[in-house]
């Protein structure tokens, strides 16, 4: 049973985006929609009409207007939005030019950088002057191997300014995880750091470079930013450049922004590649733009005097969600490095000094607070903060509440869901909603979620299939080299027909509240009974004793045992009361099913780079199988410990 946890006051309802964007559908369609999922069904229903109110909301710039929003919205994938129209998607993050904070940058053990919406428009300015004249044209892949920091974004919108591709990886990707994607794409150009900081460490980026560039025969210049040193030696990497010496020196320069279809391709992501080399997924420019602002100014309320943050890397999604709220004229707080140093809090801190008012972060992360002992709420002024953001992986009931107990009363806690492939969100926050634990507010505007049981019927109030049953614009326009769309098709479609289907297990609930449970392909099947590996991973976040972990099925003798693996926090040992205490605990919160077969403690527990649990990779450990693609994975020694592991061969 969830708990209401918060309610946002009648001034903050009308105050908000999404009231007066309802206000605006209830003039064009002369209806009296008052509340949020009155609007919801409408926009699921009137899906073109919808995308066209988002596009005069969000005033999009564009050079010549589109004829039609969408020619079909059952048509999956393959919809075409917005035909005819021409835009440039940087032209519409830059459309301010003023004195009004862009950019904050923090990075361990360094001052704090700003950088204006002037001074990021003329160094954007210098860098695509500089890129043109390299040659670089619409269609050219541009990479960056970079910190999460100003220059990384300058990159970006120089090259989307031109019609160039961009892709990222962040610098803790190892030499093959980069190779693994950026070989796929072929890029022209590639921007790096020298290197970067980490728990109060430089980390050297250049000797891996010089690798990478040795395996990426396309490359033609390789970009430099200083930033672990003043001036760094870049005499191993052919073709180098440092970054002041490749933008243009002229003042004052105009950007030449290409105007592009709607569907022109911007950013290609990667999925996590933990089953072998990830697949690249390409998203269009007007798709990517659209989709982002309705989830920043509506879902996200977010306005111009806003500052946001997300604790993010380049190599996440995250990024580039982050990275369009220049399109709302807000200031961005970037941070680079360990979010735990010098202390626990440090992000908390950063909080207070740089008075941000939307904090985003991941579900790990808050249960760290939790296992720290963290009570940002008492040690600083937040005073400032109005919206909390949380994804990654499913937000425990406990965490929703730690949140308005240690962090701040008055907030609106917005954990969202969605991918790298939509770049967004299918559930995320409503700014006139309630917050309940563990819950996630809504569905998206025009994202027509439900969750399908195998037979393909509509569930509620049951866990079944995330599935998408409409297009939305920001869906891949193609996987790279893929001609016939069969990576694409058999990524989404090979289950249901003309039906997204995500590969998360949820339940929405009668007021159309979301839970997620976890991944549909790690989801356990203990005597034929499908369970979420979130509703477990929620029971032991809450015992001290346990510091991470992660559970499996393992199939045995014709049916499937649950097997809960633990890291236990420093100075734990594992004994019977221990095993004892997590099994009570699972069964009295959850059900006998739960409750696992198996309990071993290990060393650590593996995670992509993007700081998700590969279950998968761990099942195939204990089956004996081969890992195809170790480089996907943070720590990939945490898997050898689980290739024999003698008690899941005893009963």
């Amino acid at each position: 049973m969830s708990t209401l946890l918060w309610k946002p006051s009648e001034e903050r309802i009308r105050k908000s985006n999404m009231y007066a964007f309802m206000n605006i559908i209830n003039k064009r369609t002369n209806k009296n929609f008052k509340d949020y999922d009155a609007l919801y069904r409408w926009s699921i229903d009137n899906i073109p009409d919808f995308w066209a109110a988002m596009w005069d909301y969000a005033q999009i710039r564009f050079s010549q207007p589109y004829s039609q929003v969408v020619d079909d919205p059952l048509k999956m994938p393959g919809a075409k939005w917005f035909s005819g129209s021409r835009l440039n998607f940087a032209e519409n993050l830059l459309r301010y030019r003023d004195d009004h904070v862009a950019l904050i940058f923090k990075s361990e053990g360094q001052p704090v950088r700003k950088l204006t919406y002037q001074d990021l428009f003329d160094q954007v300015a210098c860098v695509a002057k500089t890129l043109r004249k390299e040659g670089v044209t619409k269609g050219d892949r541009v990479v960056g191997f970079m910190p999460n920091m100003p220059e990384t974004i300058i990159a970006m919108l120089a090259a989307t300014s031109i019609g160039a591709v961009w892709s990222s990886c962040s610098p803790d990707f190892g030499i093959k995880g980069v190779l693994d994607r950026f070989g796929q794409i072929k890029p022209r150009i590639i921007f790096t750091a020298d290197g970067y900081f980490f728990k109060g460490k430089a980390f050297d980026s250049l000797t891996p470079m010089a690798d990478i560039v040795k395996q990426l025969p396309s490359l033609e210049k390789v970009v430099v930013v200083p930033y672990t040193q003043k001036t760094p030696d870049i005499s191993i990497l052919p073709h180098a450049i440092l970054f002041d010496d490749f933008k243009a020196k002229e003042p004052g320069l105009d950007i030449e922004f290409e105007q592009l279809p709607f569907d022109h391709p911007l950013y290609i992501m990667y999925s996590s590649g933990t089953t072998g080399v990830p697949k690249c997924m390409v998203q269009s420019a007007g798709g990517i733009l659209v989709h982002h602002l309705k989830e920043l100014l509506l879902h996200t309320d977010l306005k111009r005097d806003d500052r946001i943050f997300y604790f993010t890397t380049c190599g996440w999604m995250m990024w580039n969600w982050l990275t369009s709220s220049l399109g709302a004229g807000a200031t961005i707080v970037l941070f680079d490095g360990n979010p735990f140093h010098p202390q626990p809090d440090a992000l908390w801190q950063l909080a207070q000094d740089e008075k941000i008012t939307v904090f985003g972060t991941s579900a790990g992360y808050i249960a760290a607070l939790m296992n720290f002992g963290v009570k940002p709420g008492k040690e600083y002024d937040l005073s400032s903060l109005r919206t909390l953001l949380s994804t990654g992986s499913p937000l425990s009931k406990e965490g929703f509440e730690f949140i308005y107990e240690h962090i701040k009363e008055d907030l609106q806690l917005s954990s969202i869901s969605g991918g790298s492939d939509l770049n967004g969100c299918f559930a995320l926050g409503n700014p006139m909603g309630a917050v309940y634990s563990g819950e996630l507010q809504c569905r998206g505007l025009a994202m027509k979620v439900e969750a399908f049981d195998l037979e393909g019927k509509s569930l509620v109030n049951e866990q079944g299939e995330l599935v998408c049953t409409r297009a939305f614009p920001s869906m891949p326009i193609y996987f790279w080299d893929d001609p016939d769309n069969k990576k694409y098709h058999s990524a989404y479609f090979d289950v249901y027909k003309n039906v997204w289907r995500h590969g998360d297990f949820i339940e929405i609930n009668n007021r159309g509240g979301v839970v997620i449970y976890g991944r549909s392909d790690a989801t356990l099947n203990p005597g034929g009974v499908r369970i979420g590996t979130a509703e477990i991973y929620r029971q032991v976040e809450t015992l001290n004793e346990i510091e991470d972990s992660l559970v499996i099925g393992q199939d045995w003798k014709n049916d499937v045992r649950v097997i809960l693996f633990i890291k236990l926090a420093p100075g734990i040992d594992m004994n019977d009361a221990l095993l004892g205490k997590i099994r009570m605990t699972i069964r009295n919160n959850t059900s006998p099913r739960h409750v696992p077969a198996k309990i071993i403690a290990v060393p650590d527990i593996p995670y992509t780079l993007n700081m998700k649990k590969v279950e998968l990779a761990v099942k195939k450990a204990i089956q004996g199988k081969d890992i195809t693609n170790k480089d996907a994975l943070r720590n990939p020694e945490s898997l050898d410990f689980f290739q024999n592991i003698r008690e899941l061969k005893e009963d």
